[in-house]
């Protein structure tokens, strides 16, 4: 039904999200050679350091602003609109992250790499765990066991995993579109989880111990005023609902890029234009949507292009859908709610395999098997 799904929605051909099944693409081999060269030639690829700038002075003074309200506010319940705002200043701290990572930033990678390595510990989360996950993402968008980003965490997407779910996760999986976003409130939290998980684990990690001082010290800034100067139970809701504002811009700003794309069978082989744009959806909206989203609206350019500055990538946009014009590829992109309604109707159709066998033919199909 998956498979259904992403041939009705987005119109994209014979394609079968499966572990066994085959991705039919046009041989466009020397598309993306063409697009880059124009992209190139554009000036598209420059830094934009006077951009960054000003993205990150609005955000030390938007959190200087969260300080200094928090201090005045003292113990009021009104505490949770700045734990709120603070949700909010850290997912916009992470793009900036994303960003440098991507080497959008400063001139050279060693120099983005700490950046990101310290902007990902302000926000609690392990830069080298996270930058290993992106990169393998990045590599194969939307392909079965190598995208990183549609393994089973609570939530299938493809289902096989669906028709594996066991107790509570099967419970969850046979609804879990309508749980989806619920369930991103714990996304902060679990982003925080899988980073110490990885920080503390037997393998090497690049920059551990700066990594988990970085993150001790960032936990001890917020976490101690807020027991120190608010009653227990207010301090525990401001973290909640700061966890919870984090996880859900988080996930509402990621979710719309690839799910209910088509997902690429394990051993199928694609050229990298078509592998990228046909698995990524851009989000309409404009000069909004960028700062919204921080540059991920445009997820179809970031994937050809990933260390493209913020913004260049509405430019970019043009070039690529004159290309995809051209060469009769897919190009999608859709509105904001639009995308949402897909990410909910795809998950709750891949969900159907985790139901009962006598409800859901594809979970007595492989029962079966």
């Amino acid at each position: 039904m998956a498979a259904e799904l992403t041939r009705t929605l987005e119109g994209l051909g014979p394609l079968r999200p499966t572990r066994s099944g085959t991705a039919d693409f046009p041989p466009i081999a020397k598309a993306y050679t063409s697009v880059s060269q124009v992209v190139r030639e554009s000036g598209l690829l420059r830094r934009a350091p006077w951009f960054y700038s000003l993205v990150g002075s609005a955000i030390v003074l938007a959190f200087g602003g969260a300080v200094t309200g928090f201090i005045l506010l003292g113990d009021s319940w009104f505490q949770l609109l700045i734990a709120g705002a603070l949700g909010i200043i850290f997912t916009q701290t992470a793009f900036l992250a994303h960003e440098a990572a991507h080497r959008q930033i400063l001139s050279t990678g060693p120099a983005n790499d700490r950046l990101a390595r310290w902007l990902s510990g302000a926000i609690g989360m392990s830069y080298s765990w996270w930058d290993s996950k992106h990169t393998r993402h990045h590599a194969n968008p939307n392909k079965v066991g190598k995208d990183p980003d549609i393994e089973v965490d609570t939530i299938s997407f493809i289902e096989e995993d669906a028709v594996e779910a066991r107790g509570l996760r099967r419970a969850i999986t046979k609804r879990q579109g309508w749980f989806f976003f619920p369930l991103l409130t714990l996304e902060g939290a679990n982003l925080h989880l899988h980073s110490f998980k990885y920080l503390f684990s037997r393998g090497p990690v690049s920059g551990r111990w700066t990594e988990l001082s970085i993150i001790a010290a960032r936990f001890a800034l917020i976490l101690v005023p807020v027991f120190l100067l608010l009653p227990v139970g207010m301090a525990f809701a401001f973290v909640g609902v700061q966890l919870a504002v984090f996880g859900v811009y988080m996930g509402a700003s990621f979710a719309p890029n690839h799910k209910g794309m088509p997902v690429i069978a394990h051993d199928a082989k694609l050229d990298f234009f078509s592998k990228q744009v046909r698995t990524s959806r851009n989000i309409r909206g404009g000069w909004w949507a960028t700062w919204l989203m921080g540059g991920l609206n445009y997820q179809v350019e970031h994937h050809l292009f990933p260390s493209m500055a913020r913004p260049h990538l509405a430019r970019a946009r043009a070039i690529v859908r004159e290309h995809c014009r051209t060469l009769d590829v897919p190009y999608t992109e859709t509105s904001l709610w639009r995308s949402y309604a897909i990410v909910i109707d795809y998950l709750n159709r891949v969900g159907l395999a985790a139901r009962d066998p006598f409800d859901c033919p594809i979970t007595a199909q492989y029962r079966r098997a």
